[in-house]
């Protein structure tokens, strides 16, 4: 039986938001990177968190870019696939997640693991928006697609180059559970949603 590997794309400058790593950002008085962490810890074999050049992430196990130079979140799935390259077979699966996504549905890693173990990608999708960074890859599919890409690529190239299956959560969920934070206003709105749910 196939194992899946957690990975917390965390190693974002937050340019948008002043340069603050948003892994800190506080949701409901709760920092994004604990709030994701919980969300699906207990689901995956391990936890990884991708955090650039910045190894300063409290307990969990942090694998750091080996590129000085900001490459976006596939330099982190890049970083992971090494890591785990004599730590994992070939049918594991592996599950990304935005660190700016606080309202993770409870069924996120199993659904995403099924799509993924099946086709060998799949994406979290909610109607029309599709969210690259939260994905599922099986190891041996992720690893021969990353071989062929180009080093500026990201997440969508490999997804679309994989044939990647998307998984709709919008009959399960009346908000969407993907909404992140790129800007101000979307951390007001999240920080409003956390208040209305008592979360």
């Amino acid at each position: 039986m196939s194992r899946v590997f957690g990975l917390i794309l965390a190693g974002g400058q937050g340019a948008r938001l002043g340069g603050v790593r948003k892994g800190d950002l506080r949701i409901g008085g709760v920092p994004l990177l604990e709030r994701v962490a919980s969300a699906i810890a207990s689901d995956v074999s391990a936890l990884l968190i991708a955090s650039g050049q910045e190894d300063t992430l409290g307990s969990y196990t942090c694998i750091r870019d080996e590129s000085a130079t900001q490459m976006g979140p596939l330099a982190g799935i890049r970083t992971a696939v090494r890591y785990l390259e004599v730590r994992a077979e070939p049918e594991d699966v592996l599950i990304s997640v935005a660190v700016d996504t606080p309202f993770l549905p409870p069924d996120y890693v199993k659904r995403l693991k099924s799509a993924a173990a099946e086709t060998g990608a799949a994406y979290a999708a909610w109607g029309e928006n599709i969210y690259p960074t939260n994905s599922a890859w099986r190891l041996n599919a992720l690893r021969d697609a990353l071989e062929d890409a180009d080093e500026s690529a990201g997440p969508k190239a490999i997804l679309r180059e994989l044939g990647a299956t998307p998984v709709d959560w919008t009959k399960e969920s009346a908000n969407d559970p993907f909404a992140n934070i790129n800007a101000l206003d979307d951390l007001i709105a999240l920080q409003r949603r956390a208040f209305a749910l008592g979360i």
